[in-house]
C-alpha cells in the first residue's frame, strides 16, 4: 500500500512537470501573496475569486491554480501582519503578536525570513500527515459533532485570552467575549430571527468579519499614529534574509509540534488556520524557557504561529478529501471548486480515483516550494516598506481599509463598521485590553452560537450530553484547566507542589551519597 502510494505521488509529481504547470503554479502563489497580504482581501475571497476564472480549465490545472493560491494568500498574511501590524488574512493574527515588535526592533529581514521558513516547513509536515493519515484523521475529525464544536469554540476564546495578555488574563478573556456577544448580532441561522439590530436594518445582516478586523487592527493602528505626531522612521537590517541552520535547529521541537498540531487542528472541520494558529502560539508559550519575551519580539512565537497556520492548510484538505466536509472557509470553496469540475471527493474517493489524492498532494509540494522561493527572494524590497514614515504610510493604509471593507459586499454601512471597530480597538489598546482575542470570538461566535442551539435542540434541552460524551468531556476539562491554571491560588499551589518535588529529590540524592 505504502509502495503503491509513493508511486502514484511520483507519477502525479511527474505529470506536473511542465512548463505550463509550473507558470501557473508561480503565478498563482504570488497572486495569492498579494491577495493575502492587503487588508480584506482574505484566501477564500482570492480562492472564490479564482474559481470563477479557471471554470473553463480542466480540473486538475484549475484545483492546482486554486490550491496554490490558498497556500499563497495563507501565508502572504504574514507580511503585513509583520510589517504593519495588520494581519491581512485573521489565520496571521498571531503573528502580529511577535512579528510586528520584531520589526519595529529593526528586525524585520529577519523576521520574514524565519516566518516563511517555519510556513515551509509547516507545510511539508502537514503535506506529509495529508497524504499518510488522511482516512485515519478524517473518521476522527467525523466524530465531533455540535457538543464538541461549542466546547472547542470556547477553548479558542480562553487560550486567546491567555496567551495576548498573560500578565491579565481576564483582559483577554473579557475582550474575546466581548467577541463572541458582537457576533450575536443579527439574524441566527436556525430560526432566522433577528437578534440586537434595534431596527437598524443593516445590523440585521451581522457584524461582518472583514470590516471588524480591519478596522481593529487597521484604523486603530492609524489614530494611534495621530496621536503620536512624531514622525517616526523605522530603520531595520537586512544584510541577512535567510536564517541560519542553527537558528532553525534550536527551535527544532516548537516546528515539528506546531506542524502536528496545526495539522490535526485543520483536520477538525470548521476550524480553520486562525485557530491552528493561537492553539500553537498558546502551547509554545507555555513550553517555553523564556515565556516573557511572547508579545514583545519572540521568535519562537513567530514560528509557531506561522507554522501552524500553514501546516493547517493541508490540514484543512484531509476531511475535505476522505469526508467532502471543508475543514476551512477557503477550503469550503475550494471543494465547491471541486464538484463544478466534476470531482467528487469523499470517502470512497480513494476507491474510485485514489490518484487524485496524491495529485492534491503533489499539488500542495509545488505551492509550498513556490511560496518558499517567492517569499525569500523579495524580502529586500518589502522590507523597504519601513523606510516609508508612518505619516506618509497611514494615509495609504487607510486607503486600503476603507477599499478593503467596502469590498467585501459593496456597502457603505461596513466603512462605517470598520471605523467604529477602529475606535473600538484604539480604546482598548490604551486601556491594556488585547484585541486579537475579540477578533477571534467573532470568527467563534458563529459555530458556538449555531452549535450550542444545534446541540440543545438535538438534546431536547438536556445539557449533561455537553459532559457525558467523551471528546466534549475532554475538551471541557481542557477549557477548565486553561482557566484554573491562571488564577493566583493555582500558581501558587504549583510553585509549592514543584517546591516540595526539588527538596524531595535534593533529599533523596544526599541521602545516596551519604
Amino acid at each position: 500500500m505504502l509502495t503503491q502510494g509513493i508511486q502514484l505521488f511520483i507519477q502525479e509529481l511527474t505529470a506536473f512537470l511542465t512548463l505550463r504547470t509550473l507558470f501557473d503554479v508561480l503565478w498563482a502563489t504570488q497572486l495569492g501573496m498579494i491577495v493575502g497580504m492587503l487588508p480584506g482581501l482574505t484566501a477564500t475571497m482570492g480562492v472564490a475569486l479564482m474559481t470563477t476564472l479557471t471554470f473553463h480549465l480542466p480540473a486538475t490545472n484549475a484545483v492546482l491554480i486554486l490550491m496554490c493560491m490558498y497556500i499563497g494568500a495563507i501565508y502572504g498574511g504574514g507580511r503585513t501582519a509583520i510589517l504593519l501590524n495588520i494581519p491581512g488574512t485573521p489565520a496571521n493574527a498571531a503573528t502580529a503578536v511577535d512579528g510586528h515588535p520584531l520589526a519595529r526592533a529593526g528586525r524585520a529581514g529577519e523576521a520574514i525570513g524565519i516566518g516563511t521558513t517555519g510556513s515551509f516547513i509547516g507545510s511539508i509536515i502537514g503535506m506529509l500527515l495529508l497524504a499518510t493519515f488522511t482516512p485515519i484523521i478524517g473518521r476522527f475529525a467525523l466524530r465531533f459533532q455540535s457538543f464538541e464544536f461549542f466546547w472547542l469554540a470556547i477553548f479558542g476564546v480562553v487560550i486567546s485570552g491567555n496567551l495576548t495578555a498573560p500578565k491579565d488574563p481576564l483582559k483577554g478573556w473579557i475582550s474575546g467575549f466581548l467577541g463572541l456577544f458582537v457576533a450575536m448580532i443579527g439574524m441566527e441561522a436556525i430560526h432566522a430571527h433577528v437578534r440586537f439590530s434595534f431596527g437598524h436594518r443593516p445590523l440585521s445582516g451581522g457584524i461582518d468579519l472583514i470590516p471588524a478586523m480591519v478596522g481593529a487592527f487597521g484604523f486603530s493602528e492609524i489614530i494611534s499614529m495621530m496621536k503620536h505626531t512624531r514622525v517616526e522612521v523605522i530603520q531595520t537590517k537586512i544584510d541577512r534574509v535567510i536564517p541560519k541552520l542553527k537558528t532553525i535547529w534550536g527551535y527544532k521541537r516548537t516546528i515539528t509540534r506546531s506542524g502536528i498540531v496545526g495539522t490535526f487542528v485543520g483536520a477538525i472541520p470548521g476550524v480553520g488556520e486562525d485557530i491552528a494558529a493561537w492553539v500553537n502560539y498558546d502551547l509554545a508559550m507555555r513550553s517555553s524557557k523564556k515565556p516573557e519575551e511572547f508579545g514583545k519580539g519572540s521568535l519562537e512565537g513567530l514560528i509557531a504561529s506561522e507554522t501552524g497556520n500553514n501546516a493547517a492548510v493541508a490540514g484543512a484538505m484531509i476531511p475535505v478529501l476522505s469526508l467532502a466536509i471543508p475543514g476551512s472557509a477557503p477550503a469550503a470553496v475550494l471543494l465547491a471548486a471541486m464538484f463544478i469540475h466534476g470531482v467528487r471527493p469523499g470517502p470512497l474517493i480513494m476507491v474510485e480515483n485514489p490518484a487524485f489524492v496524491s495529485s492534491v498532494v503533489a499539488m500542495v509540494m509545488l505551492g509550498t516550494i513556490a511560496m518558499f522561493v517567492l517569499g525569500l527572494s523579495a524580502v529586500k524590497q518589502i522590507v523597504k516598506v519601513l523606510l516609508v514614515p508612518r505619516s506618509k504610510l497611514m494615509p495609504i493604509v487607510f486607503t486600503l481599509c476603507v477599499i478593503g471593507a467596502f469590498a467585501i459586499n459593496s456597502r457603505t454601512f461596513d466603512i462605517g463598521v470598520m471605523v467604529v471597530f477602529g475606535l473600538l480597538g484604539y480604546a482598548m489598546r490604551e486601556m491594556d485590553y488585547p484585541v486579537a482575542p475579540m477578533v477571534l470570538g467573532i470568527i467563534l461566535g458563529e459555530i458556538l452560537d449555531t452549535n450550542l442551539r444545534r446541540a440543545l435542540v438535538i438534546s431536547r434541552g438536556d445539557l449533561t450530553p455537553f459532559f457525558t460524551r467523551p471528546i466534549s468531556f475532554t475538551l471541557f476539562l481542557i477549557v477548565l484547566l486553561s482557566l484554573v491554571s491562571r488564577t493566583s491560588w493555582f500558581i501558587a499551589w504549583r510553585k509549592a507542589v514543584t517546591g516540595a518535588i526539588v527538596r524531595a529529590v535534593r533529599g533523596a540524592v544526599q541521602r545516596v551519597r551519604s
